[in-house]
């Protein structure tokens, strides 16, 4: 009840009994219904703020009220220290927020009861329920969504001061070990882990906010993606592995090292899925200085490392900062060569294309001026379907040459075409049995008559 409510009661009463009834009015309306309505009212402006501080507090992260602390923000040591535990604060304000909100309406009732009868008893239950909601709820939250800092900050002291009332937190505690009893919570129910998802979202919501860069939200998808890549993903497949046979002469070594422009090369015997070693060219540099090519390229051959192609990345980058090695063979189920990754590999799934002054780089996705893209047989599928903003279908396929064979169901001819949600992927380039190049287009509008007329 607001001064607006008691004042449009005695306008009311004045109204129908405007014929010198004022007098009687007056001796119904005493001190003591006076004293209830003040009351009422101060239970409706103490339920607003309640609503107010819990709409802000439950709002209000850890991870965001930790930065105010370091920003030295005032009152934001207190909400540190709510927030850590949230049960601990939300709880006794919904229950203050309840009795308040019930005991005003009570007191409103009693008050209209003895002036105004049974008839002011529910005029005055309809107009108390408007009044709680408006200025008692929607007001006091709204506010508090659009600034949940200054609402959090302004609340916690105030917060804290009333859980030190010891009352008020037993009583809550209470209430909440019989409804827990009742109704038996999870463990975890008042966790507060964050999901990957949320992380992602909230870098994205501090780039629009203009409080990171575009490359720092990059950085943060790519750690969190990390953890979910495997090897098989990241490595130099073995279509494109560049090795030498360990009969070779070091002058064969030699030349392929200037020709790549490699610093490792591995070396195997008999065939690719046996490497039995990898030599370095400053190995093979010193060879030359003392003259020494004559010598068995064997004799050069450093150890290698094998995984399995279904290891993790952030477990391998480990093993090979521990193990100081740069380079490993990626294995597949069959034992059989699958890849190669290098440290750099691991690297560059992090921050990116590594380019230096020796490679030839070819861009694995260009923009093409009639629309669409021409992507790089080897690019990743997961890359393609954030670049196109679809939902491409999943499968047993890490690239796009994968995901277009996986559509077709067997090798393509150079300009034939897959199509699956609202793109048509044309092989643009096939060399042997690999699909080194993709075209990938929106579907037009009458592609689906055009096609039916094809077949």
């Amino acid at each position: 009840m607001t001064p607006f409510d008691l004042a449009g009661l005695i306008k009311f009463y004045l109204v129908a009994n405007a014929s010198g009834a004022t007098t009687k009015f007056a001796s119904h309306f005493s001190s003591r219904e006076v004293t209830l309505l003040i009351v009422a009212i101060a239970l409706v402006v103490f339920s607003a703020f309640l609503s107010f501080a819990e709409t802000g507090l439950t709002r209000m992260s850890r991870i965001k009220a930790s930065a105010m602390v370091e920003q030295q923000r005032r009152g934001a040591q207190r909400l540190v220290a709510l927030l850590e535990a949230p049960t601990g604060f939300l709880n006794p304000i919904l229950l203050l927020t309840l009795v308040s909100q019930l005991v005003a309406a009570t007191l409103v009732g009693i008050v209209s009861e003895h002036i105004f009868g049974g008839l002011g008893v529910a005029i005055a239950t309809t107009v108390e329920v408007l009044i709680i909601f408006v200025f008692g709820e929607a007001l006091p939250k709204n506010w508090a969504v659009r600034r949940p800092e200054e609402a959090a900050l302004f609340s916690a002291p105030i917060v804290v001061a009333i859980l030190k009332v010891w009352p008020i937190r037993a009583i809550s505690n209470l209430v909440l070990g019989l409804a827990k009893s009742l109704s038996p919570a999870s463990k975890n129910q008042y966790g507060s882990a964050v999901s990957e998802e949320e992380l992602l979202a909230m870098a994205d919501a501090a780039l629009e906010g203009e409080v990171i860069e575009g490359e720092e939200r990059e950085l943060i998808h790519s750690i969190i993606s990390f953890g979910d890549t495997v090897a098989r993903e990241v490595m130099v497949p073995r279509p494109d592995i560049v090795a030498i046979a360990v009969s070779e002469p070091i002058s064969s070594a030699i030349k392929c090292v200037l020709d790549r422009g490699y610093s490792r090369i591995p070396v195997y015997e008999d065939n690719i899925d046996n490497i039995c070693g990898v030599v370095f060219a400053k190995d093979l540099l010193k060879v030359v200085v003392n003259k020494e090519t004559d010598k068995s390229l064997r004799k050069l051959l450093r150890p290698t490392h094998y995984f399995p192609e279904t290891k993790p990345v952030a477990e391998l980058l480990r093993e090979m900062q521990a193990g100081k090695f740069h380079q490993a063979v990626i294995v597949d189920e069959y034992g059989g060569t699958a890849g190669i990754v290098s440290l750099e590999d691991l690297i560059e799934e992090l921050v990116g294309e590594i380019v230096d002054e020796y490679d030839q780089e070819v861009p694995e996705v260009q923009v093409l001026e009639q629309g669409g893209y021409l992507v790089s047989g080897s690019y990743s599928i997961d890359e393609l379907s954030e670049l196109l903003d679809a939902d491409l279908p999943e499968g047993d396929w890490d690239t796009v040459s994968g995901f277009v064979l996986g559509l077709l169901g067997h090798l393509p001819e150079e300009g034939e075409i897959a199509e699956t949600e609202g793109f048509l992927f044309r092989a643009d380039k096939v060399t042997g049995r690999r699909v080194v190049s993709v075209r990938v287009e929106p579907r037009p509008s009458d592609w689906s008559e055009k096609s039916d007329e094809l077949s």
